[in-house]
């Protein structure tokens, strides 16, 4: 995420060397980075960090838990900038807002960033849809939710048994397609230019079904005109622009799917 001179690396959940493969890859060089920013301290989001700090000063900002729950594992000196969750605090020109969400973690966070009158949201990793979710994502010009599984692949798939399966449904686990598109219709207005779905099952979803479920959702909710992509394991995901850049506006780059999916 980018917006004026700040770039952001919303979690690290590759390789460090992953992570900087696929930022050269978009001509983005890793020392360029002036902050990373995290959801919570699940491997498949946080994994990175440590080696990609081992020579880089590049402060990272967690609420207290997901401090706590990362840095006894951690060799590298990491530059803690420690946000309370609920709280405003600033990266630059960019106002963040960390909010709580349901999963099983430390103290799991959403973010919405708003710069120059636009408005980012981000949802991964999320049990369930909350009220304080539908809250602070109405009014964004762009959203990145969690797209996990599609119910039946979930329900078709043999490489999972029984219990894991009620484990990624539950109200701990991940949002499925259609929970992602009832919340994204459901917070949309007519700001909301871009949608990106993430954290998407390599066994239980795809890209096609996942985009067809939430693109039909939101036409049904006179949101035809929305443009959704879905981010990928495999490699970076171009350039997403909103909001004006003469006056401050968020320019968000997913460089990939920066967070594996989760093998429960």
């Amino acid at each position: 995420m980018e917006c004026g001179n700040e770039r952001v690396l919303l979690d690290a959940g590759l390789s460090a060397k992953q992570l900087s493969l696929r930022l050269e890859a978009l001509d983005i060089e890793p020392d360029s980075l002036t902050a990373i920013l995290l959801t919570h301290e699940h491997s498949d989001h946080a994994k990175g960090v440590d080696v990609l700090l081992r020579k880089r000063a590049i402060p990272v900002y967690a609420n207290a838990m997901t401090k706590e729950a990362l840095q006894w594992g951690l060799k590298s000196s990491i530059q803690w900038k420690v946000f309370h969750t609920g709280q405003d605090f600033r990266i630059g020109e960019m106002e963040v807002h960390p909010f709580p969400i349901p999963h099983d973690a430390a103290e799991p966070v959403g973010f919405t960033v708003t710069a120059g009158g636009t408005k980012f949201g981000l949802v991964t990793d999320v049990g369930y849809v909350t009220q304080a979710m539908r809250m602070h994502l109405r009014e964004a010009h762009a959203l990145f939710v969690e797209s996990n599984y599609d119910e039946a692949l979930l329900e078709a798939d043999t490489k999972r048994p029984w219990a894991t399966k009620q484990r990624i449904a539950s109200r701990h686990g991940h949002l499925s397609n259609t929970q992602a598109g009832e919340l994204i219709a459901d917070v949309g207005c007519e700001r909301l230019k871009s949608v990106v779905l993430g954290h998407l099952s390599g066994d239980c979803n795809c890209p096609k079904v996942a985009r067809e479920t939430v693109h039909g959702m939101l036409e049904n909710g006179g949101l035809s005109e929305v443009e959704v992509q879905c981010a990928s394991q495999d490699k970076p995901t171009e350039w997403v622009e909103f909001g004006q850049s003469n006056r401050g506006a968020i320019l968000e780059r997913l460089s990939g799917e920066l967070q594996q999916e989760e093998l429960f």
